[in-house]
């Protein structure tokens, strides 16, 4: 039989059906064959239309062909640049200046590049001195070199260097923006807002103006109504500029306006919802809400992400007090305030811990850690009286109330608002960052160096973070972590032999640290030598069978080679030594799955809800397992107590959806899929998926309807009108859907567009129209792998093997190691007679060995070839990768009635023909039974 692009045994699909397996089961190449002026000309036609990542291939495709090329280095180094790689974008530029491009238009760019990377005294030596012919230019640079000096304190030498930057060009905005903000700095707020007001007449469209005008606002001036304004026009200008978003988001939270706030939440999450600063206005938004089930996972999120940082810890403090989970809340404020000693909010909250806990004397001795050298700060005033209460002190107590309602409590409320929403809003704080350096520097606690480290290294500041580590170092000389870190730091700078000696020292210090061991391992796999990585982690767990970190690790390793059993294996003893961790119990779930035993991955899902019954991942794991495992009924139930756990969440619903229409329930799944979209209007998951239901009731105008929402939602997007083309496809109106598929293809020049258009007018029965079609589009993507492998595949359905050997030919000279065409390539040769199909399955096999699918093609190769042993012997090897794969046994039944072994085939068919409807091949394997 055809091979399927997974490599299993092909059933020729239904040609209504075929286009959307074959669309998803390719990949995307992107290569091309124009000359280099051609693609260098492209690229810059794509960065015209702001598609960077287009515009960057075409780049990399130049510089492989034209390594000399210094225009085409130079656009590289500014992509690299605007993208946040400041040591990409320093490399490139340097070499566009070397190849000889107009120094005027790259040392403005490499000075910024340098200015961003931390590298002030390198900028100062190389350009201090240097004057450009071009006026802009030469601004620019004088701009970063302005910033370069006073980041190496010479204030004189800044100076200098912006009056320069502004008599070059007077109205060179990133100078007169550093100037605004000196401007603050002095205390003239109303200086630098009529400078700003100044600037945004030159350059009103620029956005980061417009942040800076609402920062001056907010901070220095006190009118969050008026730095709303500012923000609402910095993302006006742009809308995706993500500090503006926050900057909103955090204003409307501090006057409550939880509704706005949420909207301007699902706009940002259109561009940036895995940034962190995303999810935590999402926490702050559900606290707000009370939802504080909610807000508890995603701060638990945050702190899996930055677990010493202040803010996150002071967060989820918060939201444990709110769910009177007391200890927990205690722990998490005690690191807060020792990471920040100086927020007021987190020390108040901790003394309200104490209180709340009975702990008076605790809160008491806060209280005393919290008075300066000019006593009480008013926004303790009143809780201080309730501690002195609580602690017996009538006196004390009577005189700190009666000053906390001396106090303006309006303004005290106003200071600690602004507080908290200058740590949320995120961005350049500058403020921010002295203030941790202070606390690391005066302080021996090391959550501040960990904090700076962090955000060194992520803002690609190398040079900082190392010097952060040595601090860190000199605080704990006995300790791996600094060790450790700071070969993280050297990987991130790509000094591997550095970074590899660094984890080594760690392990040196603690044998057992295993943070070491994970960084050496990971490194071990980058160099291709798996073997040496699972060597370190049996090291660790020869010495400490039960450490779950390793066990989870060589589980993960395990998966990489394909060997479920020592995956799973590694996961139990995970979850047998720490039960009540979360990862392995999904991971063990999860591998189950894979290998097809649901009996036993329902077993794992329902110990694991057992042991921890409010885990909504667990939850939605059990269900999911309950589901495949063919029970809906139960796979309902548990979804509908993931809904209770997490009621704004829109992914519990869409998951109750799929339940309900397993278990043939349409309108109750329709309904479930409505409340997601209620929930978040613009989830593509639930649109599609109440698109699919609509059209299978035949309700074609409904899920029109819907795909048109998606339209208007995401105007510039191919994806609505794909999903149209796709309704009218399936009501067989192919004309109308071939219209909407050139839509499509308009918005986007998709090979997955290319190959429904294609398949449309096909189905049309505008044959000739499509042959040009198809022409027309290799002869303009000659390196389009995609569309080929769709026409390989359309041509097998119309059992035209020549045709698919041909295209699966020509994208596996392109693409080399390409594994699914050259298994697929295998079977066709080996259909049509032609040399050479052996060859093709031993090199997919090479290539991605230890799988299953790929395996069952070079056994039945094998097997037809004579050599029935190797077939067997390789057969076998697949199933116990795969133990409950049905097609897999039954290409090792029909191996067997090759090699004349008959009981040997009859065991494995008998097993297959009881499995009916639940495997499609059980009937080819009742006819074979017939035949012994």
């Amino acid at each position: 039989m055809p091979r399927s692009f997974n490599g299993s045994n092909m059933q020729i699909p239904h040609r209504k059906t075929l286009l959307t397996a074959l669309v998803v089961s390719v990949l995307l190449a992107a290569c091309s064959n124009k000359s280099p002026d051609q693609q260098l000309q492209s690229a810059k036609e794509f960065l015209q239309k702001s598609d960077s990542k287009s515009a960057l291939i075409q780049l990399k495709n130049v510089l492989q062909k034209n390594p000399d090329m210094a225009e085409a280095r130079f656009l590289l180094g500014s992509l690299f640049l605007q993208d946040g790689n400041a040591s990409g974008a320093e490399i490139e530029l340097r070499k566009a200046l070397a190849a000889k491009h107009p120094e005027s238009i790259v040392v403005p760019e490499l000075a910024r590049a340098l200015l961003q990377s931390n590298q002030a005294r390198k900028l100062v030596d190389q350009f201090g001195s240097t004057r450009l012919d071009q006026a802009a230019a030469d601004a620019s640079l004088q701009t970063s070199l302005a910033s370069a000096h006073a980041n190496l304190g010479d204030s004189e030498a800044a100076e200098a260097a912006l009056t320069a930057a502004l008599a070059a060009d007077p109205n060179h905005v990133p100078a007169l923006m550093l100037r605004a903000r000196q401007k603050v700095a002095a205390r003239d707020a109303d200086g630098a807002l009529l400078a700003m007001d100044d600037i945004l007449t030159k350059a009103p469209a620029n956005a980061d103006a417009w942040k800076l005008k609402g920062d001056i606002l907010l901070y220095a001036k006190g009118k969050p109504d008026d730095a709303l304004a500012a923000y609402k026009k910095s993302i006006e200008v742009n809308p995706k500029f993500e500090l503006g978003q926050l900057a909103v988001v955090a204003i409307l939270l501090q006057k409550n306006k939880l509704e706005e706030a949420s909207i301007q939440l699902e706009t940002l999450r259109t561009f940036a919802s895995n940034t962190v600063e995303f999810k935590f206005a999402q926490a702050q938004l559900a606290y707000q809400k009370n939802d504080y089930k909610q807000a508890r996972e995603l701060a638990d999120e945050l702190l899996r992400l930055a677990s010493n940082s202040p803010r996150f810890l002071q967060f989820a403090g918060a939201v444990e007090l709110q769910a009177n989970s007391l200890s927990k809340a205690e722990a998490y404020l005690a690191r807060a305030v020792q990471g920040d000693p100086e927020n007021k909010l987190s020390r108040r909250l901790l003394m309200t811990v104490h209180l709340k806990s009975g702990q008076p004397a605790k809160a008491l001795d806060a209280l005393k850690l919290a008075t300066g050298k000019t006593g009480l700060d008013p926004s303790y005033f009143a809780l201080a009286g309730e501690v002195y209460l609580q602690n017996g002190n009538y006196k004390s107590a009577e005189s700190y109330l009666t000053k906390a309602l001396e106090t303006d409590p309006s303004d005290v409320a106003a200071r600690t608002a602004l507080a908290v929403t200058h740590l949320s809003v995120g961005g350049n704080d500058s403020g921010a960052f002295d203030e941790l350096e202070n606390i690391a520097q005066s302080n021996s606690a090391t959550t501040a160096d960990m904090a700076l480290i962090r955000l060194h290294v992520l803002r690609e500041q190398f040079a900082k973070a190392l010097v952060a580590v040595d601090r860190l170092e000199a605080k704990e000389p006995g300790k791996p972590v600094a060790a450790n870190l700071r070969g993280q730091v050297q990987l991130a700078q790509k000094d591997t032999a550095a970074a590899r000696k660094s984890f080594e020292r760690a392990l040196s210090i603690d044998p057992a640290y295993f943070a070491a061991t994970a960084n050496l391992a990971a490194m071990d796999m980058a160099d291709k030598k798996p073997q040496e990585a699972k060597k370190r982690l049996e090291a660790v767990l020869a010495s400490n069978p039960k450490n779950g970190q390793a066990l989870v690790a060589l589980a993960q390793l395990a998966a990489l080679r394909g060997a479920s059993k020592e995956e799973i294996a590694a996961l139990s003893k995970a979850v047998e030594a720490n039960p009540g961790e979360l990862a392995p119990r999904l991971l063990l779930i999860d591998a189950f799955l894979r290998s097809k035993d649901t009996k036993q991955a329902l077993i794992a899902a329902q110990n694991a809800v057992a042991a921890q019954p409010d885990e909504p991942e667990l939850l939605s794991a059990l269900g999911r397992t309950q589901q495949i495992s063919g029970d809906a009924n139960q796979a309902i139930a548990s979804y509908k107590k993931l809904i209770a756990l997490l009621p704004l969440s829109p992914q519990p619903h869409m998951r109750l959806a799929e339940a309900q229409v397993a278990g043939s329930d349409l309108p109750a799944a329709e309904e479930s899929l409505r409340k997601a979209l209620q929930l978040a209007p613009n989830t593509l998951d639930a649109q599609r998926g109440l698109i699919l239901l609509l059209a299978s009731a035949k309700r074609f105008q409904d899920a029109t309807n819907v795909a048109r929402t998606i339209q208007s939602q995401r105007p510039k997007e191919d994806v609505g009108f794909q999903l149209e083309g796709d309704i009218f496809a399936d009501r067989k109106d192919w004309n109308a859907a071939v219209s909407a598929y050139q839509t499509a293809l308009e918005k986007s020049k998709s090979p997955g567009n290319a190959a429904k258009l294609h398949f449309a007018i096909v189905s049309a029965g505008r044959k000739d129209e499509a042959s040009r079609f198809a022409e027309t589009w290799i002869r303009n993507q000659p390196s389009d792998t995609v569309f080929l492998s769709y026409l390989a595949s359309d041509a097998i359905s119309r059992s035209d093997l020549a045709t698919a050997e041909k295209y699966y030919l020509a994208v596996v000279r392109m693409q080399p190691e390409d594994v699914v065409a050259l298994n697929n390539l295998a079977w066709v040769t080996h259909r049509l007679g032609h040399s050479g199909a052996m060859g093709y399955a031993e090199k997919a096999n090479r290539l991605a060995p230890n799988q299953p699918k790929f395996m069952d093609t070079q056994a039945l190769l094998l097997s037809a070839s004579g050599e029935h042993a190797k077939a067997i012997a390789m057969q076998r090897q697949a199933l116990e990768l795969q133990p409950n794969d049905p097609a897999l046994r039954l290409s090792l039944a029909k191996i067997y009635l090759a090699a004349g072994d008959k009981s040997s085939a009859k065991t494995a068919l008998d097993a297959l023909a009881t499995l009916g409807d639940k495997f499609n091949g059980s009937s080819e394997a009742s006819a074979l039974l017939k035949t012994l």
